[in-house]
């Protein structure tokens, strides 16, 4: 299977974030209980370390918590976002003054270990379509605000992106159908108004409607939602390569095997964003 490149993104886009994070933590009046408890010139190394077998991600975006709390630290990543991670795996070490590390222990470990627990249930996901061409993406399901987070922690646990937001691609759902009367005036619509560089996605709920899709052309991608494993193999076969087939709805972990091989394209999941579960990493002194 051909997984994405996943680079690092620009500090410059993640910084506003990882700044609003900070001063939600520090409130109005900074850490009292470091500035009151640690002596000042205090200077320690710690490591952020993995308690649990994962994926890790979110490693940039802790570093630059404590970078961007002070930048004078000295942050040094062990283990790169999308490596695995077993108990007692050292991640990260960051040196300087223990003030601004334990002032900025919190952010970086909510951010790192929500990631981390994205890209671990991602690669369970990708590593039940063994054998495949089935690729796993995410969706819009995302915690409002961290979109850019979290859709790129399904990129480190091997995953691909969905859209990113409303103005990256027509996605036609049922609301759209019903409230546009029909199947065939909204790929009618999508036809005379979408750009060249514009992909468009419709989604069906039965065969009869897939069907209606394929005749009325149009399309890119068709989204076989809330399918039964027998129905989306005759969805795939109806298709026979013409679009690009999805399988949504009900996509959760012990599914995710039977439908990719029914040959669907993609299989996108929710799941992999809004029931995650955080992975446990904590920073020891």
């Amino acid at each position: 299977m051909t997984l994405q490149k996943t680079g690092p993104l620009p500090d410059l886009i993640l910084e506003p974030m990882i700044r609003a994070a900070l001063a939600e933590d520090l409130g109005h009046n900074g850490d009292i209980t470091t500035r009151t408890v640690i002596p000042e010139g205090l200077r320690y190394t710690a490591r952020l370390n993995s308690r649990e077998v994962g994926v890790v991600s979110g490693m940039q975006v802790a570093a630059l918590a404590f970078r961007l709390f002070d930048p004078m630290l000295q942050v040094a990543i062990v283990k790169a976002d999308g490596s695995p991670c077993a108990p007692g795996d050292t991640l990260m070490t960051i040196e300087g003054s223990a003030a601004s590390i334990l002032s900025a222990e919190r952010v970086a470990l909510n951010f790192a270990g929500r990631m981390a627990g994205i890209a671990t249930l991602t690669a369970a996901f990708v590593a039940e379509t063994h054998g495949t061409q089935t690729r796993i993406t995410c969706t819009r399901k995302t915690t409002p605000g961290l979109r850019l987070f979290e859709k790129q922690a399904v990129l480190h646990g091997g995953g691909f992106n969905h859209r990113f937001g409303l103005s990256d691609a027509i996605l036609i759902k049922d609301n759209h159908i019903a409230a546009a009367g029909g199947i065939a005036p909204v790929l009618r619509a999508a036809k005379a108004q979408a750009s060249h560089m514009i992909r468009v996605e419709i989604e069906v709920d039965t065969l009869e409607q897939l069907y209606e899709v394929l005749a009325e052309g149009g399309a890119d991608v068709v989204l076989l939602d809330n399918m039964d494993t027998a129905t989306l193999t005759q969805a795939v076969i109806a298709v026979a390569g013409r679009l690009k087939t999805e399988a949504s709805g009900n996509m959760t972990l012990p599914r995710i095997a039977e439908v990719s091989a029914t040959g669907v394209d993609y299989i996108s999941s929710g799941a992999l964003t809004h029931s995650v579960k955080t992975l446990d990493l904590g920073l020891d002194f």
